[in-house]
């Protein structure tokens, strides 16, 4: 049990997008330079950093040590580095890391980093880094067992075929089809979460895309995989994130201490071999449960949420299991306008990953920084109205019908 106060004393971002002229090493230096300066730090007082990770390896070859690397690029080295993989939850399971370290009085400050450059002149290296995201060793099983769900829910006579597949996508798109079948869902709603994220992303300087877009414009677009049209979809992406974590000896430290944040919950958890139905037992509502108890908080309680939409559905689902409606109602819930910037819970005012970008490494802390920035007040246009605590779902990988992994964390001020 963690019994002192963990604060993020300070953030860092890089625009999200494709920048093939830029390296990772340049990424990483912008964003931790930022981050430093943010929370009033020097290089020399950090004592230990975790650094995520989950396609360079895969692309550049870089693999082993990468953390050492890019830090040691820019003057951090003689320090323990910890390199860190999780898939999608990669940098949020390194924050997770970084709070338990200081937590435990080993050291006060640490630097926490998550980078991904996922575009590539080759483009099958770019969508291959998701090919072992889940168990390589029985991948017909596993599409077998996800091909089977929501089977009475078909596509519309005369839905085109998509042309070269996704197999994340496709997941995804079966997930959504069981949701429709157990509940009613419909693609309107899941159009209704890609039109609000991207109406979001219009008021937020760093997000890959940054242009608006209607419930028919999302609907009429090309289909990825039935129900899913390619803005309901997240992007590949270029980017890096960093985070400054401390304890109260090391926040007396920072020259900017009075724009720490708390961090009151961060639970990291894996999935289980549950029934598609039973939805109550998914790990990210498990884990939301858990974060709730360890923050003393509920879902009420909460200003806005960061959520993993890698696609329009994952929004619906994760609403649902953070609690904010009952499982079923989360496609009514954004019809409502409830998750909408001045709504009773804004859900991913940064545009989420549908807009802002997934550079797989570098997402967790992207929320981390949205949810940091909010509760601050600094977020210009897109400010949620008095934020005070924020909570960021953040899943990664594939097993079974549910992530592999998943960390939820709640912030306050």
């Amino acid at each position: 049990m963690i019994t002192q106060n963990i604060y993020v004393a300070g953030i860092g971002i890089t625009n999200f997008g494709k920048q093939l002229d830029r390296s990772v090493k340049d990424l990483v230096s912008q964003a931790v330079t930022a981050a430093l300066q943010d929370a009033g730090c020097e290089p020399s007082q950090i004592q230990a950093a975790y650094f995520g990770t989950a396609g360079q390896g895969y692309i550049e070859g870089q693999t082993s040590v990468p953390g050492e690397v890019a830090l040691r690029a820019m003057g951090i080295s003689g320090i323990p580095v910890t390199n860190v993989e999780n898939a999608c939850a990669t940098s949020s399971t390194a924050l997770n890391a970084a709070r338990l370290y200081v937590a435990s009085g080993e050291g006060d400050i640490c630097l926490v980093v998550g980078v991904d450059k996922l575009f590539s002149l080759d483009r099958a290296k770019s969508f291959g880094v998701f090919n072992g995201a889940w168990d390589v060793h029985d991948t017909e099983a596993q599409m077998a067992l996800l091909s089977g769900l929501g089977s009475s829910v078909q596509p519309p006579t005369g839905t085109p075929e998509p042309g070269q597949r996704s197999p994340f996508m496709d997941i995804y798109a079966n997930l959504s089809r069981l949701h429709m079948e157990a509940f009613g869902t419909t693609q309107r709603q899941l159009a209704a979460v890609a039109a609000k994220n991207h109406n979001h992303s219009t008021l937020n300087p760093i997000a890959q895309f940054q242009y608006p877009m209607s419930v028919d414009q999302v609907l009429n677009d090309r289909i990825v995989s039935w129900p899913l049209t390619l803005p309901m979809c997240s992007p590949i992406s270029d980017g890096a994130a960093a985070a400054i974590v401390c304890n109260e000896h090391g926040l007396k430290k920072m020259a900017h201490r009075s724009r720490a944040i708390r961090v009151l919950a961060s639970v990291l958890r894996s999935g289980s071999d549950r029934q598609a139905h039973e939805f109550d037992r998914h790990l990210c509502h498990l884990a939301a449960l858990q974060a709730y108890e360890i923050a003393g908080v509920g879902p009420g309680d909460m200003s806005l949420a960061e959520v993993h939409d890698a696609t329009a559905f994952a929004e619906i689902q994760q609403t649902e299991n953070l609690g904010f409606c009952k499982f079923g109602e989360g496609g009514p819930l954004v019809e409502s306008g409830a998750t909408t910037l001045g709504g009773r819970i804004p859900v991913s005012v940064s545009g989420g990953l549908i807009s802002r970008g997934h550079p797989i490494g570098a997402t967790g802390l992207a929320q981390i920084y949205e949810l940091v920035t909010q509760l601050r007040g600094e977020a210009g246009g897109r400010q949620v109205e008095n934020a005070r605590l924020g909570i960021a779902e953040n899943g990664g990988g594939f097993i079974g019908v549910e992530e592999a992994a998943a960390v939820i964390t709640i912030l306050g001020r």
